[in-house]
């Protein structure tokens, strides 16, 4: 009988220590996937996201000149149709001009403001022949065309291509172009 009550106890010892254990491993697990190693960094707003992009620093360059880059670290949603640096480069031998300074303020806030939409769209919701109204607001708009990849036709009939897609910011979504788009008028 006493041998029996031994064997008992020592069973009772050995769940309470398997259950301490199994408490142990379950707070540490626990403890480990709160850590905030694991939490992903908050998304940039697009004037952010803008200014960590080397190939996009003249566009940033433009944007706080023209006094827009307040607005496009708002609360949007925004979606901006971003030209590379090579783009405006272009642009700038197209126009004959040595740099942005050249480009007169309302002429460069126009253009700027022909590149953003407002809302959220991502390349999935592009359709071919779509017409894309920017918040420039004079009844300018730009058209989608997806034949042989995504490019707009601007109000100039000019072509850019779109070269990289739904890059997500906080307060909506960038795409790259490889031209600086302009307004018809």
């Amino acid at each position: 009988m006493l041998f029996k009550s031994l064997l008992i106890t020592q069973k009772l010892n050995n769940m309470k220590k398997f259950k301490l254990t199994l408490l142990g491993i379950l707070a540490m697990a626990f403890a480990f996937t709160g850590c905030k190693e694991d939490e992903p960094e908050p998304l940039k707003n697009i004037v952010q996201l803008a200014q960590g992009n080397a190939n996009l620093s003249i566009l940033v360059q433009a944007v706080v000149r023209a006094g827009l880059d307040d607005d496009l670290a708002g609360t949007g949603p925004f979606t901006v149709f971003a030209p590379t640096d090579a783009a405006f480069a272009a642009l700038l031998v197209e126009l004959d001009a040595a740099s942005l300074a050249d480009i007169d303020d309302a002429t460069l806030l126009a253009v700027l403001k022909y590149h953003v939409v407002s809302g959220k769209v991502l390349s999935t919701s592009l359709t071919d022949g779509q017409v894309v109204a920017p918040i420039l607001g004079d009844g300018n708009t730009f058209e989608i065309d997806l034949t042989g990849g995504a490019k707009i036709k601007d109000g100039a009939g000019r072509t850019s291509n779109i070269t990289a897609t739904d890059i997500e910011a906080s307060n909506g979504v960038v795409h790259v172009i490889d031209k600086v788009l302009l307004p018809g008028s």
